[in-house]
């Protein structure tokens, strides 16, 4: 039961976490990646995955780790995003990366615009005390892209034999 509900509540709460810190403060703690990958290790061995499920895995996170450090050295995302997503790669594994990366892509880029056309408006005055929405509004600040990263991932997370393993029965029922 421990093991379904870490299943069940852990990424998905350190996803949320992800995009709502890099919301209110356009950063994403280094803590959360490390989370993610100590979560990762600890679930993966007590579920009982096999070692060369666990490099595959580990492979998914290198690959994405090294397109999204170079991204971040190009200016293109932050280091946080870059970490949070490897970390997401770690928990889906390349069975679920392709999908991961393209849902996230859409949605990042639906995000910019969308922020690109906040930014032409003034922000109301009721809400100009709002210190993370004025630093969201400023056009020099970049894009919480952490948000779109988040949402893929829980798009594509249900999808993934981390929720197939869980008895959803078992809390349905009672």
């Amino acid at each position: 039961m421990i093991l379904d509900l870490l299943r069940l509540l852990l990424f998905p709460m350190l996803m949320a976490f992800a995009a709502s810190s890099d919301l209110l403060t356009m950063t994403i703690s280094n803590r959360v990646s490390l989370l993610l990958i100590a979560g990762f290790f600890v679930l993966a061995v007590a579920s009982g995955m096999g070692l060369t499920e666990i490099g595959q895995h580990i492979g998914a996170g290198a690959v994405v780790l090294t397109v999204a450090f170079t991204c971040f050295a190009m200016g293109w995302i932050g280091g946080g995003d870059a970490k949070v997503a490897a970390a997401t790669a770690l928990w889906l594994g390349f069975d679920y990366l392709l999908p991961y990366l393209l849902i996230s892509s859409v949605l990042g880029g639906v995000l910019t615009l969308l922020l690109l056309e906040f930014r032409r408006w003034p922000i109301p005055y009721m809400l100009s005390g709002q210190q993370w929405l004025l630093r969201l509004h400023h056009h020099e600040t970049g894009i919480p892209y952490g948000i779109a990263l988040a949402a893929g991932a829980l798009m594509v997370y249900p999808q993934t034999d981390w929720i197939r393993a869980v008895d959803l029965g078992r809390f349905i029922a009672g």
